[in-house]
């Protein structure tokens, strides 16, 4: 049997921070950095093949693995139309055959890559959600609806989007009890950051394909502030006790293969120390584009027939 077709990935920018009600503004910023971050590491693919240094073997990846489409349009003045174009791109990432990977902008982005991948693809959608905080507040007038802090409520009321087939890791500390009650109301669970740090990323991925296998597609969400600001200062909200990078890059190296699309929200340049943050964020943008590349099997084919249909 022939081997599927490498999977090619597009970098989709949204440089949009209009909902970070909370924390440091200042994310808008950073698909600029994290596109020259990430070039300076495309680089590196030649004749299609790239150098893994962990496993000390040339892997096959293709010319186009990594495309940089620029940004989508943004409204900084109107979330909702900034909502529309961003699920519009995502969409027609996928819907042409290619992953997208989106560099926001706040978190309240979670919920349109999650409409676009709703949208473009059919059957049962699970959303991978790695964050420090919950973001299940549903309304608040010093919030609204649509803030950094609603992104996987308003995920989760997608039609083919069901709390069971989603998974929240890393999140920590304290919460609002609305948001612990709804979660258990709605049978969404997490693997905290105290329990992924003693399981470590092995089986902390073990855990979540498990959690999410009933889910036709992934849609992994990662809020940097999932890692711990020792490691990830240019960040919209600083929360100790997170992950490591190498955890971070881990994890996502194990997840690459099963996801169909990927977010990357929070990085703050205004934050940051000589860009750390910005670079990290292009690694896991990069890392998730190779090894996703490599992807066999159920998730290629469903993307396939969404591309045909």
């Amino acid at each position: 049997m022939n081997a599927p077709p490498l999977r090619g990935f597009d970098l989709l920018g949204v440089p949009y921070d209009g909902q970070s009600t909370l924390g440091y503004p200042g994310s808008r910023d950073a698909p600029e950095r994290v596109r020259r971050c990430a070039s300076w590491i495309n680089m590196r693919i030649q004749d299609g093949r790239i150098y893994c240094l962990e496993s000390n073997q040339e892997m096959e990846v293709g010319d186009a693995l990594f495309v940089d489409c620029g940004d989508v349009e943004v409204f900084p003045h109107n979330v909702l139309a900034t909502f529309e174009s961003t699920t519009a791109a995502v969409r027609r990432t996928i819907e042409g055959g290619r992953v997208p990977i989106v560099i926001g902008g706040d978190d309240c982005l979670l919920f349109p890559v999650a409409k676009g991948v709703h949208d473009a693809l059919p059957g049962r959608i699970g959303i991978v959600h790695f964050d420090a905080h919950l973001d299940l507040m549903d309304d608040s007038e010093k919030q609204g609806r649509y803030s950094q802090s609603s992104g996987m409520r308003r995920a989760i009321e997608l039609d083919r989007v069901s709390a069971p087939d989603c998974i929240q890791v890393c999140e920590r500390h304290f919460n609002f009890p609305a948001s612990g009650r709804f979660k258990r109301d709605k049978d969404l669970v997490h693997l905290s950051a105290r329990e992924v740090l003693r399981i470590g990323p092995q089986e902390t991925v073990r855990r979540i394909l498990e959690h999410t296998a009933g889910a036709d597609h992934l849609f992994l969400s990662f809020d940097i502030d999932a890692i711990d600001p020792a490691f990830a200062p240019g960040a919209g909200a600083h929360e100790p006790g997170g992950i490591s990078s190498a955890e971070a890059l881990e994890m996502v190296e194990l997840l690459a293969p099963h996801c169909a699309a990927m977010a990357i929200t929070e990085v703050n340049p205004a934050t940051d120390h000589m860009d750390q943050t910005s670079m990290l964020a292009a690694y896991l943008a990069f890392t998730f584009a190779v090894y996703g590349s490599q992807a066999a099997g159920h998730e290629t084919r469903q993307m396939e027939a969404a591309h045909v249909g």
